[in-house]
């Protein structure tokens, strides 16, 4: 079946064709310009939050920002690059909770990013839709329960790479619904959702902000989101935990970090002026409507954020037994 190409989210403007903009000091952070590595394929949620956060950052700097996606290895081959990078920082990172928290599911990692990556802060936090291609016969997520109860892993569910949210967050709903599924990794969340749309997979834990054009459009069926409430991008979708599957409760977040190598006050630096872009009114709207929530956690704050939902996910990994050589 031929793939449908999806137009996902319009954007103001492609960061990394903004052009450079002179007036930048000799010797100044940033003094050329700045790079954002998007550790998965263009066109997911991770690569529309970096062109927003790196289109507003290079208006604050006048330099240009240039968004670069590096997928694969579940976003730790772009990760890597940025640990490895110099820590003069230009070179940055879109980090996500494959990235900083479930990790752990790789026997071996050229790098560590728990102490070779440094957050400058979580940008954002935001549920998952659990969405199906049209075929499949659930319409609502108690029938999605009961059709894998009697069908145990043939419903095939597609994620943007082993250890991403949209991963651990359909672990832990088998884990609560006691349910088996088939786990199908892409090198990103497009990759996915194309496959969905084809009737090639059946199943997606997919980050809200990408989700409502292809419900609009009939592309797919949405069946709960993974947050306690409601969401507004999203107004028609229950809460999974009201809608069949008490206690399941995932939320996916995104950060900006850096190579652990940059000093401290340039830390400092890049968390006050990328938490000033977040707080733009402009900024704030534009997460709403993605259906996201802004953060812009200070660098302690984010540490221990890092910390609480390693452990959280840590568990879901230990109990699934998942693990990826």
């Amino acid at each position: 079946m031929q793939r449908r190409s999806l137009l996902l989210l319009p954007l103001a403007a492609s960061v990394g064709a903004r052009p450079r903009i002179a007036g930048a000091q000799p010797g100044a952070f940033p003094n050329r310009p700045v790079r954002i590595v998007v550790p998965f394929a263009a066109g997911g949620t991770a690569d529309v939050l970096a062109r927003l956060v790196g289109e507003r950052l290079s208006a604050k700097w006048n330099q240009q920002v240039v968004v670069d996606n590096r997928p694969g290895a579940g976003g730790n081959i772009g990760a890597e690059q940025v640990a490895r990078a110099p820590g003069d920082g230009h070179t940055l990172l879109l980090g996500t909770i494959g990235i900083h928290a479930a990790s752990s599911i790789y026997a071996r990692l050229p790098y560590n990013p728990d102490t070779d990556l440094a957050p400058v802060t979580v940008l954002a936090e935001m549920p998952n839709a659990i969405i199906v291609h049209p075929s499949v016969p659930a319409r609502n997520l108690r029938e999605l329960i009961e059709l894998a109860r009697q069908r145990p892993g043939a419903l095939t569910f597609g994620s943007a790479g082993s250890g991403s949210s949209t991963h651990m967050a359909g672990e832990l709903f088998m884990q609560v619904a006691g349910v088996q599924m088939t786990h199908v990794p892409y090198r990103g969340s497009s990759a996915a959702l194309n496959d969905l749309v084809a009737g090639s997979i059946q199943v997606m834990f997919e980050n809200v902000p990408t989700v409502p054009p292809l419900v609009q459009g009939g592309q797919v069926r949405v069946l709960a989101v993974t947050s306690a409430e409601r969401v507004g991008a999203l107004p028609d979708a229950p809460p999974a935990a009201q809608a069949g599957l008490p206690d399941y409760v995932a939320t996916a977040w995104m950060t900006l970090a850096a190579p652990a190598s940059v000093p401290a006050p340039l830390l400092q630096r890049l968390n006050v002026d990328t938490v000033a872009v977040l707080n733009e009114p402009a900024m704030q709207e534009r997460l709403a409507q993605l259906g996201a929530l802004k953060r812009g956690f200070s660098i302690g704050e984010s540490r221990r954020f890092f910390a609480d939902e390693t452990r959280k996910w840590t568990r879901v990994i230990q109990t699934a037994n998942i693990r990826v050589n």
